[in-house]
């Protein structure tokens, strides 16, 4: 409990709480605070050994982040814990990441490319920001087409259920659900959806989806921001948390002009978790 109000004081609003029951946060770490170019998103959970017994588990957010990059800092945090054992090392771990951001903005790596950012901008975050999730391309539909081809008329309509809105200082959230059982599936439903007008002129929709893979054994699952930063990613930690399957869950939001900070990402979260229990 010290260390985690200790870096909610340290680091503001970049700290988020996503599920405070199960131990869940999420840090946005920056290169630089005038004018970040290098963004990344670290979620964390506490189990209930930490940190005398168990290690947190975490998961790496960023656009950019593959590869070499995310076994290059994998490997720093696991070092960091296997050095620190049984104390706090969330700290650690933060500043390390931020050390290495802080090296790729000095290095000869090319910016990465920012594209469409959150609606709600507190007034002493700035406006240049990398969102910590991006699709593959702005049209969340037009995303899903890598991995889907041929005609979607063979693929069969889930049905589609929509949650009770949640309303609060005049931005309205809303959740859809729809059974899934492959990426055509999902890109009909997101089609379903963008046709209605209203939820086409939400300021964001945020969606999530985890599909299982029996022949692999393995999930396909991906997420999207919609431009509310690391909303999707948030989604997406909720349905794993709650071991959800074949599910597709797309929150939407109309901001209403006055901003809710993180209460934002409580409503979106809540939204979803009402409608998966339904």
């Amino acid at each position: 409990i010290d260390e985690i109000e200790a870096l909610s004081s340290i680091y503001g609003e970049d700290w988020c709480v996503v599920d405070e029951d199960e131990k869940i946060y999420c840090i946005k770490i920056n290169d630089c605070l005038d004018q970040p170019k290098w963004t990344l998103c670290l979620q964390v959970i506490l189990p209930p050994g930490y940190p005398t017994a168990e290690p947190p588990i975490y998961q790496l957010n960023a656009p950019w982040l593959g590869g070499q990059d995310y076994r290059e800092l994998a490997n720093s945090l696991e070092e960091i814990y296997l050095q620190n054992l049984g104390e706090s090392i969330l700290y650690l771990w933060v500043e390390k990441i931020r050390d290495f951001l802080i090296e790729k903005a000095q290095s000869s790596d090319p910016e990465p490319e920012i594209k469409k950012t959150s609606e709600e901008i507190d007034e002493d975050d700035g406006d240049d920001f990398l969102p910590d999730y991006q699709p593959i391309q702005e049209d969340p539909v037009e995303m899903l087409n890598y991995i889907t081809s041929g005609s979607q008329e063979d693929e069969e309509l889930p049905p589609i259920h929509h949650g009770n809105p949640i309303t609060d200082r005049r931005s309205t959230f809303q959740a859809h659900l729809a059974p899934v059982v492959t990426p055509k599936q999902v890109k009909r439903v997101l089609e379903k959806l963008y046709g209605n007008k209203k939820i086409a002129s939400a300021t964001h929709n945020i969606y999530a989806y985890r599909i299982y893979c029996e022949d692999k054994q393995t999930f396909l699952q991906d997420c999207e921001d919609d431009g509310e930063t690391a909303a999707g990613g948030r989604l997406l930690h909720l349905m794993q948390i709650l071991n959800v399957q074949n599910v597709l869950v797309v929150v939407s939001r109309w901001y209403g002009g006055i901003l809710l900070g993180p209460d934002r990402f409580k409503h979106i979260n809540n939204c979803a978790r009402n409608i998966l229990v339904e």
